[in-house]
């Protein structure tokens, strides 16, 4: 299978809703077919965004696997399924890993390790979510900050014979019969961290919403949703898709989803040298999507 281009889905520029219309004897082509399932496809993918945002709906627990005589080192995600920031749906049927010697290793050839150098921090208690820290972890004096995300991919699959595309009169054309919903998982190291940038996502409103009076709370979550269209960077409709996220890196598609922040342990030196402590796996800095039933439950209904 071949993954296509990013810009090849139709979403990613925001189409407008503008669906086919059909009349007796009308002549119709590939491109209305495409347009049509685009129609629909970006509808769902819009109330999908909107309703839940960019998150985890369920699974892609983010776990560190330490050697073994029969497996490498590696950093494991669980099967699971996320909804990325343009609102489509991706899934990992099954379990996924990186390892993490030929990770390092390919991220210090790429420059020397200038940027596992500028990726590399102390203090770390800054760039992890409270539940993390709650467990009272023993935090490396220095680590290597690599965040895991999760990227809606398609691939082409299948081919059926076809009339030739172009300036072509080929009788033995082929195209592409079916295009798969897949995934791409990224390990990406984090430069550019601050006391005042902590390259996590930000929560959906402020935080009187979770913290305020009953009031409070109330008027929070309607500013929430009047300002929530143009938050979304939904709004207006755009080739170059959603502007970043405070988890997203420059140059990294820019609805991925943010799933984890591993942690691994360097020494003082320059470029930075994995030591024999294990990497921590913060699994709670992302946006969680909770299903209903589970809301339910947590407000004791």
């Amino acid at each position: 299978m071949t993954i296509l281009a990013t810009s090849a889905d139709p979403l990613f520029a925001q189409p407008r809703a503008e669906r086919p219309a059909y009349a007796t004897g009308m002549l119709l082509d590939a491109q209305d077919f495409s347009d049509e399932q685009t129609y629909h496809r970006g509808r769902l993918a819009l109330a999908l965004s909107l309703l839940a945002g960019g998150g985890t709906l369920a699974g892609l627990l983010v776990e560190h696997q330490p050697q073994s005589p029969t497996q490498a080192e590696e950093v494991r995600v669980r099967p699971g399924v996320a909804v990325d920031r343009l609102g489509r749906l991706v899934e990992l049927p099954r379990a996924a890993c990186r390892g993490l010697a030929d990770w390092f290793a390919d991220v210090a050839a790429a420059d020397g390790g200038d940027t596992l150098r500028t990726s590399a921090y102390g203090n770390l208690q800054r760039f992890v979510s409270a539940r993390f820290l709650a467990a009272n972890p023993a935090l490396p004096a220095r680590a290597v900050v690599a965040d895991v995300y999760l990227r809606f991919a398609q691939c082409a699959v299948g081919l059926t014979p076809s009339f030739a595309a172009g300036p072509f009169d080929a009788l033995n054309a082929v195209s592409t019969s079916r295009i798969r919903d897949a995934y791409e998982l990224m390990m990406v190291p984090r430069t550019g961290l601050s006391d005042t940038q902590a390259g996590l996502p930000l929560p959906p409103a402020g935080p009187l919403l979770g913290t305020g009076s009953p009031a409070e709370r109330s008027a929070a979550a309607q500013d929430a949703v009047l300002g929530g269209y143009v938050a979304s960077g939904h709004v207006g409709g755009t080739a170059q898709g959603l502007p970043p996220g405070p988890e997203h890196p420059p140059l990294l598609d820019t609805s991925a989803v943010f799933i984890a922040r591993v942690l691994l342990p360097v020494g003082a030196a320059n470029p930075p040298q994995r030591t024999v402590g294990p990497p921590l796996v913060d699994n709670f800095s992302r946006r969680f999507l909770p299903s209903m039933p589970l809301l339910w439950q947590s407000a004791g209904l």
